[in-house]
Order: structure tokens, then C-alpha cells, then sequence
């Protein structure tokens, strides 16, 4: 078989205490064929002129600057500028494993190559200062169903196929929640998800960064009321939901279309509210999540 060539697209922003750090762990993989493409989303601090120095002796890594889009419409925009077999999303600030561009090769390459596909690994979480914080969770359940209200997996441990990024770039979503969860939707619903639970990525939590992974659960629940409820984060799921039906609705499965014609919903009534409120089967991983949010179906925030 012939070497898959990985294109490792990284959107950077004002990141420049942290960026070299992640670029010596991406240069130092294991696996040797791929390139680093980096779109920065008008950074105003020493973030470019830090990957031009990386340019002089590295050839494999190429530059995009652009105007601030947001990261993402940034990596979006990656997917667009990037040639490749297989596509790996990288934040500018953790370190990846030596290992993980070529555990993510060898699942990839098992999976049908027609369909759209991503594979996906674990992460343990450390501070600002690389301090261990402690270990990603391990068992990861997931299903189109689940993929509608929540990411199973973290946008820098995921690596796609062509036709993942082909399918995304023909039909670049109007609304979405994070471009790492339209990519899982679009592959639960339609090709393949692979899970690896092995670490790949030491993920360096910051008070800047826009997700919640890693927070202990009170803070946890804290940033989903806040940021799902109170900011209006689940009008925006269930535009992502209309979204993904109108590109897709037709080549799903007449199972997940079933689930979909149930969950996307737009008008509230009580018989639509019970349908979602009281729907067999597990919705979220865990027990209060899973309560919580059929309470929302019920509220009709969703």
C-alpha cells in the first residue's frame, strides 16, 4: 500500500508562547510523510514571524496568513487550503506523542476509504505550565443519536480521510457548534468513527480555551448552563441539527433519518416535547447528563 500523505492543519492565534513547543512535537512524530499547514487568523504578537523561523529549516511546514474568521471558520479554511490523504486538526498550543499521526494512519487505513471517516484518540490534560492535571476519560460511548448534542471526541486527537474533508468543503455548514463536532457528526451519520484510547495528545488547559474538556464536573455543569442555556448554546445545536439535515437528510440511514426527523423539530408542542423528552434510548453518556438534557426537551429550550 502505498504511504498515506497527512496534512496536519493548525489555525494559529496570538500564540506565540506556546506554539514551538507544539511544532517540535508535530516535527518529531514517528510517522514521517505528511506537512504542517498553518492558517493564522490575524495574530498580533510574535506567532508568524515564529513559524517563518520554523520555515527556514523545516520545508514541510507552509503559511497562510488571513484575517480573523474565528477558529472555526479558520480550520474550515485549512481544509480548503490543505492537498492530502488524511487531515489531522492540531491546536496550536498542546504537545502530541511521538506516536500519533501513525496510530491514526493504521486505523484509517482499515476503514473503507469510500466513506467519510475519522478516527479519534485520548488526551490527558495538564496546566498552563505542562503541571499534570490528570487523564482523559477512557471508555468513550458514541452514536449518531449521541453526536447530535455532544462531541465524543477532541478536535486534536481526530484524523479524517479525503472524502470527510471533500464532503465538508462541498457543503461548509451556515451554523455549527465547533468544526471537531460538524466532523463527527458528518462521519457518525454517514461512514465511520474509530476510537483508540490510547493517550496522543498532553492537552494544555488554559483559561482562554473555548472548550470544557477536562474541568472537573462541577465546572463543568457551570459552563453548560452558562454556555448552552443562558447563551442561547442550544439554539445553535438545534441550527446545527437543521443544517446537517438539509445536506444530508437523504443519505442517511432510514434509522438515523428516524432520529433526526425526531430531534430537529422545530415547532414546540407537548407531543414533540414528550417524543424527545421520552425517547428509548440513552441520549448522554452519563445518567445526570442524560436527565438534564430531557429536561431541556421538555422546557423546550431544544
Amino acid at each position: 500500500m502505498k504511504e498515506k500523505k497527512v496534512a496536519v492543519i493548525m489555525s494559529t492565534y496570538n500564540g506565540e508562547k506556546f506554539i514551538k513547543e507544539q511544532l517540535d512535537s508535530i516535527l518529531t512524530q514517528t510517522y514521517k510523510n505528511f506537512e504542517i499547514v498553518v492558517r493564522d487568523d490575524g495574530s498580533s504578537d510574535n506567532t508568524v514571524n515564529i513559524i517563518k523561523e520554523y520555515q527556514k529549516n523545516h520545508k514541510n511546514i507552509t503559511l497562510h496568513e488571513g484575517k480573523n474568521l474565528g477558529f472555526v471558520k479558520s480550520f474550515f479554511e485549512l481544509l480548503k487550503l490543505a492537498d492530502a490523504d488524511y487531515y489531522s486538526y492540531a491546536d496550536q498550543d498542546d504537545i502530541w506523542l511521538e506516536n500519533k499521526i501513525e496510530l491514526a494512519v493504521n486505523a484509517l487505513n482499515e476503514l473503507d476509504d469510500s466513506k467519510p471517516n475519522m478516527v479519534f484518540g485520548n488526551s490527558d490534560y495538564y496546566d498552563e505550565n505542562m503541571k499534570f492535571i490528570g487523564h482523559g476519560e477512557k471508555d468513550k460511548k458514541y452514536s449518531f443519536l449521541k453526536s447530535l448534542f455532544a462531541c465524543c471526541g477532541q478536535g486534536m486527537t481526530m484524523t479524517v480521510n479525503k472524502v470527510t474533508r471533500d464532503m465538508i468543503i462541498e457543503n461548509n455548514p451556515k451554523t455549527c457548534f465547533f468544526h471537531d463536532w460538524w466532523t463527527y457528526i458528518l462521519c457518525m451519520g454517514l461512514g465511520n468513527v474509530a476510537y483508540n484510547n490510547v493517550t496522543t495528545v498532553k492537552y494544555r488547559r488554559r483559561k482562554e480555551n473555548a472548550t470544557s474538556e477536562g474541568q472537573g464536573y462541577f465546572r463543568l455543569l457551570i459552563w453548560r448552563v452558562k454556555n448552552l442555556i443562558l447563551n442561547d448554546g442550544m439554539q445553535d445545536i438545534k441550527q446545527q441539527m437543521t443544517n446537517f439535515k438539509e445536506y444530508y437528510y437523504y443519505q442517511l440511514s432510514s434509522e438515523n433519518r428516524a432520529i433526526l426527523d425526531v430531534f430537529s423539530t422545530e415547532e414546540y408542542n407537548l407531543e414533540n416535547a414528550f417524543k424527545k423528552a421520552f425517547y428509548p434510548k440513552r441520549i448522554r453518556n452519563r445518567l445526570v447528563d442524560d436527565f438534564m438534557i430531557r429536561i431541556v426537551f421538555l422546557m423546550g429550550v431544544l
